[in-house]
């Protein structure tokens, strides 16, 4: 949806005679029925005077397309500025421009196209605009079915007005080379480069009528991008299915196909412990719907598991099909029935509000399940980790009966984790005391699990096992605090235990489990949860410990800067038993889940000698 559109000529009047701004906010009001906000009103009137200067030149053809504010279809993102035209060939074009008033602006090291500046309030990490441009062309020439048919070329540029390039200029350097490269980057006092990147494109105005053709392009995703994610997939061994995953993607696959015949709307709940594959079915599902001609998305809560398994699928290159993987709070506004399947993975990890400050929308399910004209979650309730994760079958089925949509519920039982050992699981259900099993011991059970006595045990034999293939990393529950000036910094050590001294994983990078300096770091539940390794160290700190014979928690020795159990302390003065249960639950399944997390072995040091103790005397055949 196109918020505001005319031709060149009109632009220049309305911008002259001071009126486009309020065009711009009646437009969205009608449109969509949104107030806009005054600092958004003023960013208007101060960018698009110097659009104004830009575009006043005469060999810009007076009739060329003017587009603000372009609502990219399936999702919460606006093109700031489009011209639209042909070139000397007649060939139709049309440029994308994304505007930004920053003026200072900082680069970041071992994040891919990211930068820092002040935003929102305070200074932030947001993704540089070279970048932005380019991926809202992507997703545009990727999904737009006029686009593709009409071949139209699509020209991605960023326009920073009131920024100062330097010599040599940091936002043009070698990290972010590849973006800048194909989304030009213009700044202050650039006007005149910019105007020859239009006039290079647009030497023939089209009356809007290319505005007309993307505003109204079916959403499809193209052959090329079809054809793209369908390589990676099958060759990418990671990705094989195996057993019931088979089964249980053919089911959803079925089910998502007979949604596009009959249009009802439907939501799959697929049930699954760690390890069983939750992740390779819904990768290879967004593969095959892509293929299929169905717009598909991947979505998570937590962006470690979308880092990754993009980064797996494109072996480390800049790929378009980034756009398929989005946040869980992507569909705060969306349509209903906007887009044809939605993967929820990890929807256990699922809040109720979105957005930055957490203010945004009503409840990510219900909001998940109306965007997708078929919804999928995959879910292991026995992973919620935080106070606000709010993902449970029973409120998925709560928001799938309230938009009355079918409900199908499928299990993975095959246990491909801890070397498909669902005892090992068992076992640690009962030692933790999360729920009586019978697996009282790991007798018969081929899985390497050993209580270390020193942390520096543990980092030796992480070590030694990563050499094989980078698939080692240590993880530690969340009872030390992140040194916020050295979060960058693997020198920088957040964790001591008496000689023993790492850092907390880097703040630069969302990809730790597969960097390959990380196993010098640790690990957090929130850059490990959801993904897996061959082996993994684990430090138990002080919230867990073992006193009178039981397993108890002790939320205070978690760290100030733990996310996780935001809220506790409030709780505790309101409910003092409710917030108890609450920080156990959530403690322990922490634990359960990083203790999870390597598929051939795990090896603990914990804190708590009594606790050390404990699990050294269940790890004995027949011991109870």
């Amino acid at each position: 949806m196109i918020v505001y559109s005319g031709i060149k000529s009109d632009f220049l009047n309305a911008v002259e005679e001071d009126s486009i701004a309020e065009e711009i906010e009646e437009n969205i009001y009608q449109k969509m029925h949104k107030r806009t906000a005054q600092n958004e009103f003023r960013s208007w009137e101060n960018s698009l005077e110097y659009m104004y200067k830009v575009l006043n030149d005469d060999a810009i053809p007076e009739n060329s397309g003017i587009a603000i504010e372009y609502n990219i279809p399936q999702t919460s993102k606006r093109v700031d500025f489009i011209i639209s035209g042909y070139d000397e060939k007649k060939d139709p074009n049309v440029i994308i421009v994304e505007l930004k008033q920053w003026d200072k602006v900082e680069t970041v090291e071992g994040q891919d196209a990211m930068v820092e500046t002040f935003t929102g309030g305070a200074v932030r990490k947001v993704v540089h605009p070279s970048y932005q441009a380019w991926s809202y062309a992507a997703m545009i020439r990727d999904y737009n079915q006029n686009v593709q048919m009409r071949r139209i070329k699509l020209h991605p540029c960023a326009y920073m007005h009131n920024y100062r390039k330097s010599h040599p200029e940091k936002l043009e350097s070698n990290q972010y080379e590849e973006y800048v490269e194909d989304a030009p980057l213009f700044a202050r006092g650039e006007v005149s480069k910019l105007r020859e990147f239009i006039k290079k494109c647009v030497k023939v105005g089209d009356n809007k009528d290319l505005l007309y053709e993307i505003d109204n392009g079916k959403i499809k995703p193209s052959k090329s991008l079809q054809n793209t994610i369908k390589s990676m997939i099958e060759g990418n061994r990671e990705f094989i299915m195996l057993d019931d995953q088979k089964v249980v993607y053919e089911e959803i696959l079925s089910t998502a196909l007979k949604c596009m015949t009959d249009l009802k709307k439907r939501t799959v709940i697929v049930k699954g412990g760690p390890g069983t594959g939750k992740t390779v079915v819904a990768i290879n599902l967004l593969a095959q719907l892509t293929n299929e001609g169905l717009f598909a998305q991947y979505t998570s809560k937590n962006s470690a598991p979308r880092s990754v398994y993009a980064k797996k699928l494109t072996g480390h290159k800049k790929s378009s099909i980034n756009n398929m993987f989005k946040g869980s709070g992507s569909y705060v506004d969306a349509e209903k029935n906007i887009v044809d399947v939605i993967l929820c993975d990890e929807a256990h990890r699922l809040n109720s509000k979105s957005g930055m400050f957490h203010n945004l929308g009503e409840n990510q399910i219900k909001e998940i399940i109306n965007a997708g004209l078929c919804s999928v979650f995959f879910i292991d309730e026995s992973q919620r980790v935080t106070l606000s994760d709010i993902g449970s079958v029973d409120e998925i089925r709560k928001w799938a009966k309230k938009q009355e949509s079918e409900i199908l519920e499928l299990e993975l039982l095959s246990q491909f984790r801890c070397n498909g050992s669902d005892g090992y699981l068992a076992w640690l259900d009962d030692v933790l005391e999360i729920r009586e099993t019978a697996n009282t011991d790991l007798k018969d059970i081929d899985y390497d699990i050993e209580i270390l006595d020193d942390p520096n045990e543990v980092r030796k034999i992480i070590y030694e096992k990563n050499e094989i293939s980078n698939q080692a990393r240590i993880l530690a529950g969340y009872c030390w605090e992140w040194n916020k000036d050295g979060k960058n910094d693997t020198t920088c050590h957040d964790i001591k235990i008496n000689d023993f001294e790492m850092s907390w994983n880097l703040g630069n990078t969302s990809t730790f489990a597969i960097d390959e300096n990380s196993v010098n770091e640790v690990g957090c539940i929130h850059t490990s949860q959801g993904l897996e390794f061959d082996y993994a160290g684990v430090i138990i700190g002080d919230d867990m410990r073992y006193e009178d014979g039981h397993i108890v928690t002790d939320f205070t020795k978690r760290a100030k800067t733990d996310q996780s159990l935001k809220g506790i302390k409030k709780l505790y003065k309101a409910d003092k038993e409710l917030a108890l249960k609450e920080a156990d639950e959530i403690i322990k399944n922490t634990y359960r889940t990083l203790m999870t997390r390597g598929m051939k072995g795990c090896y603990v040091y914990c804190t708590d000698k009594n606790l050390a103790n404990y699990l050294k005397e269940r790890l004995k055949p027949g011991i109870a």
